[in-house]
């Protein structure tokens, strides 16, 4: 484009009269909600985005994000061309120079093959924010590195985990609430970047409907400041108030007793002799010699009218719920729902108040809300339908209370039992894929635990050889742990160890310290997608960047080759040896997948995709095209033929052509398969698939028949249909775990009854106390371990409406709406240690402490101080100057948490992260407060120094661009 031209007034119609006016279709990833967006662009260049009001997802709404989106193409921060570290230079300084894409291509080819040759797990791939992650998992296992995991880990690992572990599905895009139906609708501890327009106007409907809608949270902000009612509650004691709620439900009898019979475990009897080395497991009438990845039904209940114990959904059986009985042979043995009722006897909502600060009455009434409106307002809608033990029906029932919860409830060291707790209390409402429930979203429901499984030793990594099993997967039992034969991890993270053993999703946010302290092994090369891990995305922010420059004796980085791949200059990026410019979403080729992460609304599966609308800015890359390309040049076998010869031209031509194992028929996209298109779901590769899904909104949509819709855990014609289609392995019915007894088998290795894998003895009382088969409450970790008299205070963050992660806050219209943020505190907090509203303050754990602004706000419980995250930015990051407000007013939380709690019994350098799932604590520090002294300086701290704008930025044309973009109407 001419420096001189002149951009036309977007209000002056008469001006496009000789302009070429176009829209494109494709998808937003201004957050991860991944709208349908038309994008208007004039002479080739970005004007504006809409809404696209034909797409299933957001069927036109667009948010404040989603129209700023043009802002990411014109950001100062874009980087444009492949970079190395200057000679000399220390990581940290940005000090860079331009290379080739062939040069970098040849830097990485040589040491990659190096490391493949000889020892796959020195490379390691962590991605943050990526929605490939089928795509980068592949890559990994192909390449042979058990070291790869995306964001999961330090975003709501326990909500997929907690869930998928109790009830086969979760939140957000693997299910939700259905407010259309729904008469009562609970959030708890959800922010606004999940699920944000869709939720939006279901929640308007819901609410012009006249439901209710009850937020329980800290703060009452985004969607909790239009609830009905707003419970505030104390960070990290959700599963406290879970648990009294369930003691109330039971005590009432408002539980709903025919759905726990034939569709939970409830009923199924657990062996309670604590001799056996059966203690704690279900009673089975025979073994097979192997069980897959389902329930058997092989279990025994208590018949009521014999007496007597018999198969489970024996037709005409009635059995017990509660009672103590002994089998034939002496064994006692209850129904696990005995002894769930046994284990919340005591979470009385007198115990829970005094935990939550939620008064008693609030408790039981909400309880007893929750109860009623389950029983009394059902729905019944007339679809016949057939379950798995096959008994025909003629309607669906729901019992009307929705739930919905995300990483408020996961990101405590608590979250997994918290998350099981609130599964169970769903499940005795009777509210699982039912109407004006919880309802799965395929490619969920899933069997308990899902099927894939991760390598099980060392001896699965192998020079030159794909990964023995997948880097990610779903441990069952103490033997599918990814362990040596001392039972000391194998991957970097220590994930599926003894620390962490269900850590579906790995630990991102202890990659780097791990690979600094060279524990459990030294690294080669670390590579980082999309992630800020030296600002934002790390715990313990400052000592990480000291990490990441960090050299051993002999001169050598201890972490010694780094390579960011992103789209933007960022805090992360002046770390990295080799920089790879990442486009942004307007340029290029996406899937949102059903292997991955698809957009799948409850009435059946939908991907979408994304077409560039574009072309590359500069030299920009996809980091997609970047993985095929190593794929091919380093041989691996999904990317290249038996003769080493390369199977796939580029990115799009992958994702046509993949399938999952040869003939499979089943690929990265379900829309338009078959040589003509012809087919869905299943079908041969389509040479126009592409072409196919632009046409039409880039989305495909598949409708399941009405009878498939719902009761899917126990559904035979969905089951048959999914295993058909291969979106399970099974079709089994996947029953409710009400009483885990995966958890158990943990719990019988750390006991010695297991015969199999054991814990190291440092572990053995932290596996037996947090792998109770039922949920339980205890403090957080971190919160165990601190002084609470002299850190009295919770702190959390939470992302704004209008920003989402650091992408966001360094966007020139979003920038206008927040600039910088203060710290949140209840005036009576506040006012009690002398600060006023907008004096400077310091907020200060045992980990460090910052200086911020505060703001008086009654919308925060007063044990809770908060603010918003990722606004707080380092000097001159981002292409924002080095006075910007976002770094001299700006602040980041991060740097009063850590990534490890301190030194225990069970060991020196645990992750500050759930037990069971490495679920990092981010919302578990406790902090005091108190006001800054006369004469500091009014400036955020910490501070670093000042970034350098990095070689291919494009400063020269920053002002005018912004200008224009801001109002004016003259880019010169």
């Amino acid at each position: 484009m001419r420096e001189d031209k002149v951009i036309h007034d977007p209000l002056d119609k008469s001006a496009d009269q000789n302009a070429r006016i176009e829209t494109r279709n494709t998808t937003c990833y201004m957050c991860a909600c991944r709208c349908g967006i038309r994008v208007t662009l004039r002479d080739g260049e970005v004007r504006y985005i809409q809404g696209n009001p034909d797409h299933p997802l957001n069927k036109g709404v667009i948010c404040a994000k989603g129209a700023s989106g043009i802002m990411k193409q014109y950001s100062p921060a874009r980087l444009t061309k492949p970079l190395k570290r200057k000679e000399g230079a220390d990581r940290g300084d940005a000090q860079f120079e331009e290379i080739s894409w062939d040069e970098a291509f040849a830097v990485m080819e040589e040491r990659l093959k190096k490391i493949r040759t000889t020892d796959p797990k020195k490379f390691a791939l962590f991605t943050g924010r990526d929605q490939m992650q089928a795509l980068t998992g592949l890559f990994a296992k192909q390449y042979g590195t058990p070291n790869y995991a995306a964001h999961g880990g330090f975003c709501s690992v326990n909500m997929a985990a907690g869930m998928i572990y109790t009830i086969g599905g979760s939140f957000w895009e693997f299910g939700g609430p259905d407010l259309d139906r729904a008469k009562l609708f609970v959030m708890i501890g959800t922010a606004e970047d999940h699920h944000s327009n869709p939720l939006k106007m279901a929640i308007s409907r819901f609410k012009r409907q006249g439901g209710k809608f009850i937020s329980i949270n800290p703060v009452r902000t985004g969607y909790s400041a239009i609830a009905d009612e707003w419970v505030p509650i104390k960070p990290g004691t959700d599963g406290a108030l879970m648990l009294a709620l369930t003691h109330e439900i039971i005590n009432q009898g408002l539980y709903d007793r025919e759905f726990l019979v034939q569709y939970t475990n409830a009923a199924q009897l657990v062996n309670l002799d604590e001799n056996s080395t059966e203690y704690g497991m279900l009673v089975r009438f025979e073994v097979p010699p192997e069980e897959g990845c389902f329930d058997p039904q092989n279990k025994l209940w208590w018949d009521r009218e014999l007496n007597r114990p018999i198969s489970t959904h024996t037709p005409g059986a009635d059995p017990y719920l509660l009672g103590e009985f002994k089998l034939d042979d002496g064994t006692p043995v209850k129904p696990s729902f005995q002894l769930l009722v046994d284990r919340v006897k005591d979470y009385t909502p007198e115990w829970a108040a005094e935990i939550t600060g939620i008064p008693v009455e609030t408790i039981r009434r909400l309880a007893y809300e929750m109860g009623v409106t389950a029983r009394d307002q059902k729905i019944e809608l007339p679809i016949a339908w057939t379950d798995t033990w096959g008994n025909e029906h003629e309607s669906v029932t729901g019992n009307p209370v929705a739930f919905h919860a995300m990483r408020g409830l996961a990101a405590h060291s608590n979250g997994f039992q918290s998350i099981r707790a609130l599964s169970i209390l769903m499940s005795i409402l009777g509210t699982i894929d039912r109407p004006g429930g919880f309802r799965h979203k395929a490619p969920f429901p899933r069997p308990i635990p899902p099927c894939a499984k991760t390598p099980k030793g060392p001896e699965d990594v192998k020079p030159n050889t794909p990964l023995g099993g997948m880097p990610l997967g779903w441990p069952a039992e103490p033997d599918d742990l990814f362990v040596d034969d001392k039972g000391k991890p194998v991957r970097l993270d220590k994930a599926f160890s003894w620390e962490h053993p269900l850590a579906v999703h790995g630990l991102m946010h202890n990659a780097i310290t791990n690979a600094w302290r060279q524990d459990p092994y030294p690294i080669d090369t670390l590579l980082i997608f999309m992630a800020n891990m030296a600002w934002n995305s790390t715990m313990n922010t400052a000592e990480v960047r000291k990490m990441l420059n960090d050299k051993d004796d002999n001169g050598e980085y201890r972490i010694p080759f780094l390579i960011v791949a992103d789209a933007f200059e960022s805090e992360m990026t002046a770390y990295a040896d080799l920089v790879l410019p990442d486009t942004t979403y307007l340029e290029r080729h996406d899937c949102m997948s059903m292997l991955d992460r698809p957009i799948s609304e409850y009435d059946g599966p939908v991907d979408s995709v994304r077409i560039p609308v574009v072309p590359p800015k500069g030299e920009c890359k996809p980091f997609q095209e970047v993985l095929i390309e190593m794929g091919s040049r380093l041989k691996l076998p999904a990317f290249t033929r038996e003769d080493g010869s390369r199977k796939f031209r580029d990115y799009p031509d992958f994702v046509i052509n993949y399938e999952t194992e040869p003939g499979s028929g089943i690929g990265f996209l379900a829309g338009w398969r078959g040589r003509g298109g012809e087919k869905f779901l299943k079908g041969e590769p389509n040479p126009k698939q592409w072409e196919m899904y632009e046409k039409n909104n880039c989305v495909f949509q598949y409708h399941l028949p009405k009878s498939y819709q719902y009761m899917r855990n126990w559904n035979q014609g969905y089951l048959e249909w999914a295993q058909d289609n291969r979106l399970t392995r099974y079709a089994e019915p996947i029953l409710i775990h009400i009483y885990s007894e995966v958890l158990q088998k943990f719990r019988l290795a750390a006991q010695g009854k297991w015969d199999g894998k054991q814990p190291p003895d440092h572990l053995r009382k932290r596996i037996e106390t947090y792998f109770d088969p039922l949920p339980f409450y205890y403090e957080p970790l971190e919160s165990q371990q601190t002084d609470l008299h002299t850190y009295p205070l919770n702190a959390v963050t939470q992302r704004p409406m209008a920003m989402y992660h650091s992408w966001d806050s360094q966007n020139a219209w979003l920038r206008q709406i927040h600039t910088y943020n203060y710290l949140y505190v209840n005036p009576v907090t506040a006012r009690a240690q002398g600060i006023e509203d907008e004096d400077w303050m310091w907020v200060e754990s045992q980990w460090g402490r910052v200086r911020c602004l505060c703001r008086y706000s009654e919308a925060v419980e007063p044990g809770t101080v908060w603010t918003w995250n990722a606004i707080g930015k380092a000097s001159g990051a981002w292409g924002l100057d080095n006075d910007a407000n976002e770094s001299t007013k700006g602040f980041l939380l991060n740097h009063v948490i850590s990534e490890e709690l301190p030194a225990s019994e069970a060991g020196e350098h645990l992750s500050n992260s759930d037990p069971v799932t490495g679920q990092a604590g981010w919302y578990d520090v406790r902090v005091r407060i108190y006001k800054a002294a006369e004469g500091e300086p009014e400036m955020s701290y910490p501070q670093f120094d000042p970034m350098p704008t990095l070689p291919g930025q494009d400063t020269s044309r920053k002002s005018k661009w912004l200008k224009f973009f801001a109002g004016g109407k003259k880019a010169g």
